[in-house]
């Protein structure tokens, strides 16, 4: 986090603080037929009431906040989280600790439902869940993501460290290196990944830190398109004190991006992005 970012992100943190949690469960407030799906490790159970209570205070409500956690931290919610449960938001239960459970668990269960993902140390703007829909309603079959990044080859198909994965800020732009970032909030449709996405012994080996990657060649796989949110939305706040355990480290600061997205192509034989994509009409 940044130090700029603190300012902000106590602001916001106490601004949502001061909600009730009847308001937060309104049952006449707007609501939309997406699942909003989640998970989080114990270094961020301080801190993840801010994320789920962001989201209930948005201008537009989703069906439901599923939270997923691993079985053996049953007796270590905190109150702030706990307290939070009710018509819109619920705690799931489930073995691993990997962070592809964000999506890969509400696939299983809601496998008609729309499920747009978030990150559990961000506080999101009002609009975003319903930027992301209306998004959806134009481009029903593709996956859409507030914040994405172009995968990069150079000219002789040699897969670029991450740091030169450029960022992509076009409206509405779709192309097939456009990888969705998870941490902005990512719109799933129905049905839309091929079916290996649930094969743990392939991504346990593939990608194990990176679940971003393994969702953006499951949509490959599947011939579903990514695409960047046409409007822009307000970039989530990062949460105090929230990022001390980050698989940024790894997957930035290391390179395991590029190591782990090389896996995955050389497994399912995918092409070599060429460096500058059209777009998809």
């Amino acid at each position: 986090m940044k130090l700029k970012e603190y300012p902000s992100s106590i602001w916001r943190a106490f601004q949502l603080n001061r909600i009730s949690i009847e308001s937060l469960h309104d049952k006449s407030a707007p609501s939309l037929p997406i699942i909003v799906s989640v998970t989080s490790i114990p270094s961020r159970f301080h801190v993840i009431y801010l994320t789920v209570r962001s989201i209930l205070a948005g201008t537009h409500k989703p069906e439901k906040i599923v939270l997923w956690l691993n079985e053996l931290l049953k007796d270590s919610v905190p109150k702030s989280l706990n307290k939070l449960i009710g018509e819109k938001f619920e705690i799931r239960y489930v073995e691993g600790n990997l962070p592809h459970r964000k999506l890969i668990h509400s696939l299983r269960e809601f496998p008609d439902k729309i499920i747009v993902t978030c990150d559990d140390d961000m506080m999101y703007s009002k609009s975003w869940l319903n930027f992301l829909y209306q998004d959806h309603l134009s481009y029903p079959l593709d996956v859409i993501a507030n914040e994405c990044r172009g995968i990069s080859y150079d000219s002789n198909g040699n897969l670029r460290s991450y740091n030169f994965w450029y960022k992509e800020n076009g409206n509405a732009v779709s192309y097939d290196s456009l990888l969705p970032i998870g941490y902005g909030g990512v719109l799933y449709p129905p049905k839309c990944l091929h079916e290996d996405v649930y094969n743990a012994d392939i991504y346990l080996k593939l990608a194990p830190k990176a679940d971003d990657l393994w969702f953006k060649a499951m949509a490959l796989l599947h011939g579903t398109a990514a695409r960047h949110a046409t409007q822009q939305v307000a970039k989530p706040i990062p949460i105090f004190n929230s990022q001390s355990v980050s698989l940024k480290a790894t997957n930035v600061k290391q390179d395991g991006n590029r190591m782990q997205w090389e896996a995955i192509a050389n497994y399912y034989n995918l092409f070599a992005f060429t460096p500058s994509q059209p777009l998809k009409k």
